[in-house]
């Protein structure tokens, strides 16, 4: 039950975040120094520029979803926060072609080229817990 509730509420948080950054006439502003950017991209491609065309991408959200859902005993919490950003990236995409992503950190060295949304986040935090924790029975 607590990863469906967390996955529910990163996809409304994913869901209500693009539709309030994804607006007319909202300009680029930068936070923190210059070490946060929020800008504007839509990616038709898969994460970090991997050469991957988009059915290819949505195919692969649609198998390993599933697998997420099998694993979530070994970390609720992290199966939630991954499921809720693969179902909110996978629903852009089939709904948009394209996902919109919206934060940078130009300052970081080499992942600072690439732009990322709340979803991504999720994902990449519910895989190392999914990876790195396993609840004790």
């Amino acid at each position: 039950m607590l990863t469906l509730l967390i996955a529910a509420a990163v996809l409304a948080a994913c869901t209500g975040l693009r539709r309030f950054l994804n607006r007319e006439g909202r300009k680029d502003r930068t936070f923190w120094g210059g070490r946060i950017r929020l800008t504007a991209l839509w990616n038709d491609g898969a994460a970090f520029s991997l050469p991957l065309k988009r059915t290819l991408v949505s195919a692969l959200s649609i198998l390993i979803l599933p697998l997420v859902w099998v694993f979530r005993r070994r970390s609720p919490i992290g199966a939630g926060l991954a499921l809720g950003g693969g179902l909110s990236n996978l629903w852009e995409r089939l709904k948009n072609r394209r996902v919109y992503d919206y934060v940078q950190f130009p300052k970081l060295p080499k992942l600072g080229r690439y732009v990322w949304n709340l979803a991504d986040f999720a994902i990449l935090l519910g895989g190392v817990l999914l990876a790195l924790l396993d609840r004790k029975r």
